[in-house]
């Protein structure tokens, strides 16, 4: 007797869990699934804009001068991304991005968390800060240049002004969003300010931190092709591949340096996406 309840319980929980198992491939078959469509969705456009764009080139409906086809541009990119220079400029202008927008994000994260914390800091500063947000980005460029001229120091900084602005706005509204009542409960535990920013205030405000640090990422990556256009008169970066591009009238050149410069931007604000959803869903759960 005992055998025989043991014998089904094991068969039981054999076909319990290939049953999990099998539900589990299944999301997983599905999760694909779902992305390999939407993957396509994405690429109908593009995909019918390189098929007119060909045609037109070969029926010479485009001034090939002025427009080239598609396979100039590919003979382009092959020759280009052969070459160091290409990736000399590449990791050039990753590597001025990620700095500008680390130090753009800390400095607005922390600013925007003070500002929606502290009363004394919102009344002494959030009054400038609300007239020099109100200043175009490319109207500091002169400024820079002028104290800084046009080296990586001119540029870095030109990236974290750009970033600064949108993540302190968003961290304060996350901030300020906050219910009073969770405020009110750490003051009546007494729970250490350190204790309550790491548990409290950072978790509640991390929606909001998160699209302005999006947004800052995407105008981090605007300002760093920007300043390379801007402030071209130094060092090496995708932004210069295109001005090269336009100085020799090389238009397949220009366009590849648009090209890269759009997927690099795509392929940045996936990772961050990504980041985002598993630092919500760890903070969820």
């Amino acid at each position: 007797m005992t055998t025989t309840h043991i014998h089904r319980d094991s068969k039981l929980e054999t076909n319990t869990l290939l049953s999990r198992i099998e539900k589990q491939n299944s999301q997983r078959f599905q999760k694909l699934k779902n992305r390999a469509i939407q993957i396509s969705q994405a690429l109908i456009l593009p995909v019918i804009f390189i098929v007119l764009w060909a045609i037109a080139s070969h029926q010479l409906w485009l001034d090939p001068k002025l427009i080239p086809s598609p396979f100039s541009v590919v003979i382009q990119a092959v020759e280009t991304l052969t070459k160091a220079e290409f990736w000399q400029g590449f990791f050039a202008s990753l590597a001025r991005n990620f700095t500008g927008y680390a130090l753009g994000a800390s400095l607005g994260v922390a600013f925007g968390v003070l500002l929606g914390t502290s009363r004394f800091a919102n009344w002494f500063l959030a009054p400038s800060f609300n007239v020099l947000r109100q200043v175009s980005l490319f109207a500091w460029l002169p400024l820079i240049s002028t104290f800084l001229g046009y080296d990586n120091g001119a540029k870095i900084l030109f990236i974290t002004l750009s970033v600064f602005y949108p993540v302190a706005l968003h961290s304060l509204e996350g901030v300020s969003s906050i219910s009073t009542k969770y405020r009110e409960v750490a003051q009546v535990y007494q729970f250490p300010k350190l204790y309550t920013y790491r548990k409290l205030i950072l978790p509640a405000a991390s929606p909001q931190i998160f699209v302005g640090l999006q947004l800052g990422l995407i105008f981090a990556w605007l300002a760093t092709v920007g300043s390379e256009f801007l402030l071209a008169n130094y060092g090496v970066g995708l932004g210069n591949l295109v001005i090269r591009g336009r100085e020799q009238f090389n238009v397949p050149l220009i366009l590849l340096g648009m090209f890269s410069i759009g997927f690099i931007g795509v392929i940045l604000n996936r990772i961050l996406l990504v980041i985002e959803r598993r630092v919500l869903t760890w903070q969820k759960a």
